[in-house]
């Protein structure tokens, strides 16, 4: 058996995020990318990405570049993440020196990142099969390597990386995510027997409790799903696995 195919079966075999993450960075850091930014929306509108908080996002960067990054917005202007949302595949960060490739925003990102020892990389933008959906990972080399490095590299296993890549993204999003939207054993309950078509008064009766429980129960995971009715509830708990999750 392959190294490649000692890793794919590692990464479908993954039990819970956290462990594909971390089987996915060391492989990669074996290649010499040792920062990965990982982002994934389902929900996209025009330009929007739509809230942040439902986004999926992974990432072993320092402390430091993902406060600036993500949380002051950088991202926003970042060239890579345009080139991210327009195209499909892999791609050089020698995209970035083309002649009247950027913005003077984008410039600004451009020098954040080299402050950062950011420098050399490719980002892989994931195919979509909803104009909802997009889903992409920028590759960032350890310090020390040049553009024209990881261009070797590249050319030698770039393949390899591009499937590895695509199916740690395909494996994440069928497991179990929460972030920032993390539901209760018995929120996730009651949103179960909702999409199984179940009424208040029915999924009193199957769990015990009453009708005013249930209403709880029901608002606190929309709450926690910042969502307005029941209905977006069980669709955005679908959508990050959330429902019908097997107890460890």
């Amino acid at each position: 058996m392959s190294a490649l195919t000692r890793h794919l079966d590692a990464l479908t075999n993954a039990d819970s995020v956290e462990t594909l993450w971390d089987l996915h960075t060391a492989h990669m850091a074996e290649h010499g990318f040792d920062r990965l930014l990982y982002g994934f929306t389902r929900y996209r509108s025009g330009v929007s990405l739509g809230d942040p908080q439902d986004w999926v996002v992974m990432t072993n960067h320092s402390p430091d570049y993902v406060d600036a990054f993500m949380d002051d917005g950088l991202y926003q202007h970042a060239p890579m993440l345009r080139w991210a949302l327009e195209n499909n595949g892999a791609c050089s960060w020698n995209w970035i020196a083309q002649p009247g490739a950027l913005t003077p925003e984008e410039m600004k990102v451009v020098e954040f990142n080299r402050s950062m020892g950011v420098t050399a990389g490719y980002t892989i933008s994931f195919r979509s099969v909803s104009a909802r959906s997009k889903g992409a990972i920028a590759l960032t080399a350890r310090q020390g390597l040049c553009q024209e490095d990881v261009e070797r590299t590249w050319a030698a296993k770039g393949t390899e990386i591009v499937v590895a890549n695509n199916v740690m993204h395909l494996k994440l999003l069928s497991l179990p995510y929460s972030g920032s939207r993390r539901l209760t054993k018995r929120q996730r309950e009651v949103l179960q027997w909702v999409g199984d078509g179940k009424t208040t008064q029915d999924i009193a009766l199957l769990l015990g409790v009453s009708p005013a429980t249930v209403e709880k129960h029901l608002r606190l995971a929309r709450e926690a799903l910042d969502v307005e009715t029941t209905a977006q509830a069980v669709l955005k708990a679908s959508f990050y696995n959330q429902m019908f999750v097997l107890e460890a």
